[in-house]
């Protein structure tokens, strides 16, 4: 009983983590996005993703939040005066659940010197454990607004609604046509 209730926090807490960050404030450090205004019309922006989120749906949220705080500010476009990704790599072994679901099923803890000696398992813990790499990616933007149309072949400078247009799908998912 016990057994199958830890399975099944285990296999809830994966679940969990499963899918990609949805576009979404960030709530006391969580995933999402946040910003904060550095001057009258220039802004820090930062989309953090969890382990599930790629690199590039990462960049998409920091851009589209840019073009999005550009258009409710009253601006037309913006400069990203500097951006950079981080990824932060974390690393997680487990061993092999039938490894030692066999192991101690039937025999409380009594003597199991040499596993690799035993009937049925393998080389034993490290040798039958699973590593599993986690990258989680944080992207920070200063971005600049600006009003009127963007300068000709200012490759940093990018047209917000044209950003929110192109990027909205990307983004937000397909959106469904309004039923009448």
């Amino acid at each position: 009983m016990i057994r199958n209730l830890i399975f099944a926090a285990a296999a809830l807490s994966l679940a969990a983590c499963a899918t990609s960050t949805p576009y979404q404030p960030a709530d006391k450090g969580g995933y999402g996005f946040s910003e904060q205004r550095i001057e009258d019309a220039k802004y820090r922006i930062t989309f953090r993703g969890n382990s599930s989120t790629s690199r590039e749906t990462v960049e998409n949220g920091i851009l589209y939040r840019a073009a999005e705080l550009t258009v409710q500010s009253g601006y037309d476009y913006f400069v990203v005066i500097e951006s950079d990704t981080e990824a932060k790599k974390r690393y997680s072994t487990t061993a092999d659940p039938a490894f030692f679901g066999n192991y101690w099923y039937g025999f409380p803890r009594r003597a199991y010197g040499f596993p690799y000696y035993a009937y049925g398992f393998g080389w034993g813990y490290p040798y039958d454990a699973y590593t599993r790499e986690y990258t989680r990616y944080t992207a920070v933007a200063f971005i600049s607004m600006h009003k009127g149309q963007k300068p000709p072949g200012e490759p940093q400078a990018f047209d917000a609604r044209e950003v929110m247009a192109n990027l909205r799908d990307a983004v937000l998912g397909p959106q469904k046509p309004a039923e009448y």
